[in-house]
């Protein structure tokens, strides 16, 4: 099991440039970069290219409605070039409210969007022959009757340094779970709990590997959360009560919330109503106050030695490959020597 973590651009992608170089050394195996609407994360991933040597850097994520399938492609090119081999494509398809908000993009066909980016994605990359897609989101070139119909197929200029650049997925739904296990290469999902993922994601998770080329690779999953391994740790468990009632009770709209959906799924159907009640009508603090200390808990890894053992032990069961965690320290040695400790428990079996 490798440990992964990531930036964000809260923290400033150059303030967190040295600290990364160190965490790299400590054992970070995957570096994350958040974008959503804030700053880009693909000028951040050139320039920590340049930085590190070993590690794989991955958007966490890209939302496949701002840039064209096209545009991504020859982006994670780019960018896999620049890192000698070191990208990973992670897509998602984001909300409603970002994606129309921000982007002024209709919100369509969320999961047949991500399929078809995925097959854009991967016959650009191939350079077999010119680029033609006929899909029920994407359609190159263009036809005619959509504009001018001096559109012709293309093909890359560059020659790739991999023709199959790893692809991640951030996927929820049933329907896109399965699809993520079918096509990708990695499974980023968001407040796993590793006690209940059968329950929830097991039969999508079989029926998507059921139809799984034979020549990919397992999926890798990528799930975890904070990391303070010490006595008396288990106080900062709390820490995640705002962005916990954040996603369960405000993310998205009341009725296509997908995280309050997986919420009530793990067996918290009550809270999922509550804290979403309470947090769209202004009450956040009561919201947060409403997150049992039970999923806190279980989706951290924040105690003694022991405490952490055990739940490294539910997440290998439960299938995770790469424990993708965040790190509490008040300093970057604090976080660094979490980091350390956390490589050391993996170490012993």
């Amino acid at each position: 099991m490798q440990i992964s973590t990531g930036v964000h651009y809260t923290q400033g992608y150059r303030a967190m440039a040295e600290e990364v170089v160190a965490l790299e050394q400590a054992g970070v195996g995957t570096l994350w970069f958040a974008e959503s609407y804030s700053f880009d994360s693909v000028s951040a991933m050139g320039y920590y290219a340049a930085l590190t040597e070993r590690m794989t850097l991955a958007s966490g994520i890209l939302n496949t409605y701002s840039r064209t399938p096209t545009t991504l492609a020859m982006t994670a090119a780019g960018l896999d070039d620049l890192s000698q081999g070191r990208f990973m494509l992670g897509l998602g398809a984001s909300g409603p409210q970002v994606i129309e908000g921000f982007h002024g993009v209709a919100y369509e066909a969320p999961v047949k969007r991500l399929r078809e980016t995925v097959d854009v994605c991967r016959s650009v990359w191939r350079r077999e022959e010119k680029l033609l897609y006929e899909g029920q989101t994407v359609q190159i070139p263009l036809p005619s009757d959509r504009g001018t119909g001096l559109g012709k197929p293309l093909k890359l200029i560059n020659h790739p340094l991999r023709h199959d650049i790893p692809i991640a997925l951030a996927t929820l739904g049933q329907r896109s779970v399965a699809m993520t296990a079918e096509i990708a290469d990695a499974w980023l999902p968001a407040f796993f709990m590793p006690e209940h993922a059968e329950r929830v994601w097991g039969q999508a998770l079989r029926s998507g590997t059921a139809r799984r080329a034979p020549e990919r690779p397992p999926l890798a999953i990528f799930a975890g959360g904070a990391v303070a391994i010490g006595a008396n740790c288990e106080p900062l468990r709390e820490l995640a009560r705002p962005r916990s009632a954040l996603y369960i009770g405000g993310m998205g709209a009341r009725e296509r919330n997908f995280y309050n959906q997986v919420f009530a799924q793990y067996g918290f159907t009550e809270a999922a109503e509550k804290i979403q009640r309470l947090y769209l009508n202004g009450r956040k603090a009561e919201a947060e106050a409403a997150v049992p200390t039970e999923f806190l808990a279980s989706t951290s890894l924040i105690g003694s030695a022991d405490f952490v053992r055990e739940r490294i032990g539910h997440y290998r069961r439960a299938g995770v490959t790469h424990l993708h965690v965040s790190f509490i320290g008040k300093t970057p040695a604090e976080r660094i020597r979490q980091c350390a400790t956390l490589r050391e428990l993996l170490q012993e079996d």
